[in-house]
């Protein structure tokens, strides 16, 4: 029970990573709320609130943190994904994906930076697509990389009283990465090629992902302050010119 008497917000809690971390943070015995930009979903766990809320505007975070109060743990989950090239992509386009992906964790950090405890943690979710880029990801690329940044300088700017990390999920068995695979010629070709690519011959879960944030919300964590920690079975480590990997 490494979160016993801690209260967490979780953004994006309906499904994936958000709801891996709902879970594992429960089960650790935190008090967890999540949030999005719908209803509450059937199968959310009862112990888990609810709030409808889309973090990309900066109203409705200032209702949720109102809502919910003082809390030990932030994790800024939520996120949304455009396959296109910066000449093929909408101002629609940027409004979506740098509105939720950056600004929403901007809004939510800005909303809770006053309500968390001191010993606080935040988690943003980043992903290698802020250090490397993927193609045709543009906008998403870019909105990754901007919450890095914002991760360090919140680290920078608001310790001791709160630490402030980032995870960087590789390829993750969700929505997103099977949306990724059908824009291949051959999805099932470009999915087997892509494991290969993987050392740990799999792809994640999003498990994978929420036992790290379960560290990183614990006490264990307390001098872990303004990192990116990379999640992802080893893709980033390989060359692509190692046999086995091409």
């Amino acid at each position: 029970m490494q979160l016993a008497s801690k209260h967490a917000l979780v953004t994006g809690g309906r499904q994936g990573i958000g709801r891996g971390i709902v879970h594992a943070f429960l089960r650790e015995g935190a008090t967890v709320l999540t949030c999005g930009r719908g209803d509450r979903p059937d199968d959310l766990p009862d112990a888990c609130g609810w709030h409808r809320t889309d973090v990309a505007s900066p109203e409705q975070v200032a209702h949720l943190a109102k809502a919910t109060g003082a809390l030990d743990i932030l994790v800024n989950n939520a996120g949304v994904q455009v396959e296109k090239t910066v000449e093929d992509s909408t101002d629609a386009d940027w409004e979506l994906v740098m509105g939720v992906n950056a600004r929403g964790v901007f809004n939510c950090c800005r909303a809770f930076l006053p309500l968390l405890r001191k010993g606080g943690s935040i988690i943003n979710i980043g992903s290698i697509s802020g250090q490397v880029a993927d193609p045709e990801m543009a906008l998403y690329n870019a909105s990754k990389a901007f919450v890095h940044g914002l991760t360090r300088s919140i680290a920078v700017d608001h310790g001791p009283h709160i630490r402030c990390n980032a995870i960087c999920p590789g390829w993750i068995e969700t929505g997103m990465l099977d949306a990724g695979f059908t824009l291949a010629d051959e999805p099932e070709v470009a999915r087997e090629e892509a494991l290969r690519r993987h050392p740990v011959r799999r792809f994640g879960k999003p498990e994978d992902i929420a036992e790290m944030a379960v560290w990183l919300a614990s006490d264990l964590a307390g001098f872990a302050n303004g990192q990116l920690f990379t999640i992802d079975g080893g893709l980033t480590a390989a060359s692509p010119l190692q046999p086995g990997f091409c």
